[in-house]
């Protein structure tokens, strides 16, 4: 057959991971509930969605044409970006370093883990915690140790006044509280 009639394969779209790599020389701390969501993660997809996939894959190849068949080509690509998720947490767990702020010693301090309220120069409040770079969820209130704000407030105490560089030049906040809390009790939302 004539090379003219056949379909070539459309080349596989290459999707690097959204948090991929870490900063040169920065080590991946991660909290203990941290790490259990990362596990929760990797055992919902590897035991619950990647089988169902392979399922619909399975099915749909059985029904003839691949080429038109839109549950066959999905569940490819559904099962291409399962298999690079797994990847990425296999990787990020191997790498990762767990750090419990309970065991923290001196709390007087702003360091990993800690649940830091401070003020803005308009009185405003806000409560954030420090957590690690695979785990934090600004929705929730958690930002990475790595970004501007927590490395502002790290190892700074409650009334010290602390500078950070946003894009419209610079803010400075005021630590009011710092808190460790009990890991524990945030292990229970392990599930993202």
């Amino acid at each position: 057959m004539s090379k003219a009639f056949t379909k070539e394969s459309e080349p596989e779209e290459i999707v690097p991971d959204a948090a991929a790599a870490l900063p040169v020389g920065v080590k991946n701390y991660i909290t203990p509930a941290g790490m259990a969501r990362l596990r929760a993660e990797l055992k919902q997809l590897h035991s619950v969605e990647r089988p169902k996939i392979v399922d619909i894959v399975a099915w749909a190849a059985g029904n003839g044409d691949r080429s038109e068949n839109g549950d066959y080509l999905y569940g490819k690509k559904r099962l291409r970006e399962i298999d690079r998720r797994i990847r990425f947490l296999l990787k990020r767990m191997e790498i990762a370093e767990i750090v419990d702020p309970a065991r923290q010693t001196n709390r007087d301090q702003v360091y990993f883990g800690a649940t830091v309220t401070y003020c803005d120069e308009n009185d405003g409040e806000r409560t954030v915690r420090i957590v690690g770079i695979d785990e934090a969820r600004t929705e929730q209130g958690e930002i990475s140790w790595v970004s501007p704000i927590a490395r502002a407030l790290l190892r700074g105490s409650v009334g010290d006044l602390v500078i950070v560089r946003v894009p419209g030049g610079e803010t400075e906040f005021e630590i009011t509280a710092i808190v460790y809390e009990v890991e524990s009790s945030r292990a229970d939302n392990a599930v993202p």
